[in-house]
């Protein structure tokens, strides 16, 4: 299998280079391509390429990893992961492994996660795709027991249609000491809990409009390494316990029955603006002259 190794949190990551480094001792064809810089937060951004006549890549060596082609590239995860899909590095890959992130993506949060954002960016290009991250600890970091984790996934993904993502998230914890893995249900916290005026004279209350044309918005952020949704059966909630969290993934797709009375309102409203700018004809009556034209 040639398998695609990405991140958020740049090419000189020690996550990206655990990662690598299992998915290669365990003899599949490694290709690592990854943002110069850290671009967490990122989601599935690919940046202004319409603005651009190309993007930048440079060569890096992973330590210890030297035979193993590795780039890093000017611009986000997501965007690494369409170059090396559309011919840039080499043949397409198989499947897409993506992180290890250092800190969970629980939760809404997810969203925003510039490793899932890849993972489900392979998805749109038919890869099995794989997010994985660990709680935020200080070092030493047991980077081997999400590494081990994401190994294991490879004969799965391999077997498993194309377009699926999982996302792994691991408790700050050595394989040994894994309380074990369960499938957790997407939380509903999120990073960012609320913004506050940052000003001379103190805080202003919450839910306050901005006092001056320009300032700064103080952030209450959940801490690295908390959890944003307790749960015992979310995400958050089952790393939280000590165990090793397992979701599967969609990204952008059509929305099904539960729009259908609000799609079909928002049509009516849009034909009658069509009409009124047609002189009263509706796309009803256009396509019918055009059909008997």
């Amino acid at each position: 299998m040639r398998i695609l190794v990405t991140n958020d949190d740049g090419v000189r990551a020690p996550g990206i280079a655990a990662l690598a480094g299992a998915v290669v001792e365990s003899g599949h064809d490694v290709l690592v391509v990854a943002p110069m810089i850290d671009y967490s937060g990122a989601g599935a951004a690919v940046g202004p390429v319409h603005s651009r006549d190309g993007v930048e890549y440079q060569a890096h060596v992973i330590e210890g990893l030297g035979e193993v082609p590795t780039y890093g590239i000017d611009g986000p995860p997501a965007l690494a992961v369409i170059l090396a899909c559309v011919g840039g590095f080499g043949p397409r890959p198989d499947i897409l492994m993506s992180g290890i992130n250092h800190g969970v993506n629980v939760g809404h949060s997810a969203m925003h996660s510039g490793t899932v954002g890849a993972a489900l960016t392979g998805a749109h290009f038919g890869l099995r795709t794989l997010a994985v991250s660990i709680k935020f600890g200080d070092d030493p970091v047991p980077w081997d027991c999400p590494a081990q984790l994401a190994v294991s996934m490879i004969p799965v993904l391999a077997a498993a249609p194309g377009g699926i993502t999982l996302n792994l998230n691991v408790p700050n914890v050595a394989l040994e000491a894994l309380r074990g893995l369960r499938h957790g249900r997407l939380g509903s916290g999120g990073a960012i809990r609320s913004a506050v005026h940052d000003t001379d004279g103190g805080d202003l209350p919450h839910m306050t409009r901005p006092p001056f044309p320009s300032g700064k918005l103080r952030l209450d952020l959940t801490p690295l390494g908390s959890n944003l949704d307790v749960g015992p059966e979310t995400d958050a909630g089952l790393v939280a316990h000590g165990f090793a969290s397992l979701t599967p993934l969609v990204g952008v797709r059509e929305a099904g029955h539960e729009a259908e009375a609000t799609l079909m309102v928002a049509m009516e409203a849009l034909h009658e603006v069509i009409a009124a700018g047609q002189g009263g004809r509706t796309g009803t009556d256009r396509s019918e002259e055009r059909a008997t034209g």
